[in-house]
């Protein structure tokens, strides 16, 4: 009797313990939810203010302009939209070709202030040469430099401007008798990558989207498990190139080339995304037999920055020209200091955000596309002007 009481004793006592710790767990639970809650959502408010209060609108041009596009495609063809665009609320009219349209006749037609060309890779010189038999200006802006200037080298020069995205490239060009060369980077194209109101229906800790370059593959490797540990998604071409592909693959989206709206909902759902500049003379994929240096961010810099994520990238030497290290975006430049930097920033959400936030106003004041086509039509307009 006394033992069925001391167990009925003991039964008793145990289960106001167990509630009270089921409750307090539940609490605490809520309350760490509320705030995470609260904290993401006051985050996402403050990216929707910053769009709304700092996105440039563009003073319209009396200027009539031929686009040339590419003519590849994806993924040029999300560049293609951005510039024409861009284009289309700054100048009065634009019309849209591709590169083996009979260009110089319809710039005739047209009256036609400028013909602009993106990459140029298949647009012949022969059409250059007519062009400027007519005295109809004709730009470039270069897309890949400096890995394919070997491409250029035969066109460049029958250009009366030319832009290009590294900064490394000019004297290159003005080497082979190009009189007008300057730098201008690509940007963030705000209906392509922008913060989204509301949380994706996924998320992630650790994002990288882009091809497994071989410099990629170096320098991720010795590090891969440990970034596995995390919520972590890459994406992109050649990545089982790893050593442990195998082991990494669920969380590895093999040969997928997301479009920028996928892109940017990954952007958008990750803590922390990796941005990583491909080598200058990768044996594989280059073009570049001057051996160029690329010093210039990435398009994906101003990507990032523009959906309000926070970067962590490698630096490049111009880096500092766009944006602030430390204050704008993160910087690392080994291995482990990528993990280190990636690990604290996924355990100090204030800190996080409040980069990421920094990095998205100053990707809205000066790098847009707006902004961008406004440098070039100033250069090419204003200073023949002057």
């Amino acid at each position: 009797m006394t033992g069925a009481t001391a167990k009925k004793g003991i039964v008793t006592q145990s289960r106001p313990t167990l509630l009270h710790q089921v409750q307090s767990a539940s609490h605490k639970g809520a309350r760490v939810g509320h705030e995470r809650g609260y904290g993401e959502g006051y985050f996402r408010g403050r990216a929707q203010a910053l769009v709304h209060t700092l996105t440039e609108h563009a003073p319209q041009r009396q200027l009539r302009i031929i686009y040339v596009s590419s003519g590849k495609g994806f993924p040029y063809s999300p560049l293609d939209e951005a510039v024409v665009s861009t284009l289309q609320s700054m100048a009065i009219e634009v019309r849209v070709s591709g590169p083996k349209d009979p260009i110089s006749v319809s710039a005739v037609e047209y009256r036609a202030d400028l013909v602009l060309v993106l990459d140029g890779m298949d647009f012949p010189a022969e059409q250059l040469i007519e062009l400027k038999s007519l005295a109809i200006r004709t730009a470039l802006w270069i897309t890949d430099d400096p890995y394919y200037t070997d491409r250029m080298t035969a066109v460049a020069p029958h250009y009366d401007y030319i832009f290009t995205l590294e900064s490394t490239a000019i004297e290159y060009y003005q080497s082979l008798g190009c009189r007008q060369v300057h730098h201008l980077p690509f940007a963030a194209f705000p209906e392509h990558f922008t913060p989204r109101a509301s949380p994706a229906p996924f998320q992630h800790d650790l994002c990288f989207i882009g091809s497994g370059y071989w410099n990629r593959i170096h320098f991720f490797e010795p590090i891969m498990d440990r970034l596995m540990k995390y919520n972590t998604h890459f994406s992109g071409l050649w990545w089982d190139r790893l050593p442990q592909y195998k082991r990494y693959k669920s969380s590895i989206k093999l040969d997928l080339w997301m479009g920028p709206k996928e892109t940017a909902e990954f952007y958008n759902s990750s803590k922390v995304i990796i941005n990583m500049h491909r080598d200058h003379d990768d044996p594989t994929v280059n073009q570049n037999s001057n051996q160029i240096r690329a010093t210039s961010p990435n398009p994906r810099t101003f990507e990032i920055n523009g959906c309000g994520a926070l970067q962590l990238t490698d630096a490049r030497s111009d880096l500092a020209s766009f944006y602030v290290p430390g204050v704008e975006l993160v910087t690392y430049e080994t291995p482990i200091d990528l993990l280190e930097k990636a690990v604290y920033y996924l355990t100090h959400e204030e800190e996080r955000r409040e980069i990421a936030l920094r990095g998205l106003a100053r990707t809205l004041k000066d790098h847009s596309y707006v902004r961008r086509i406004q440098q070039l039509l100033s250069i090419i307009f204003d200073r023949q002007a002057k």
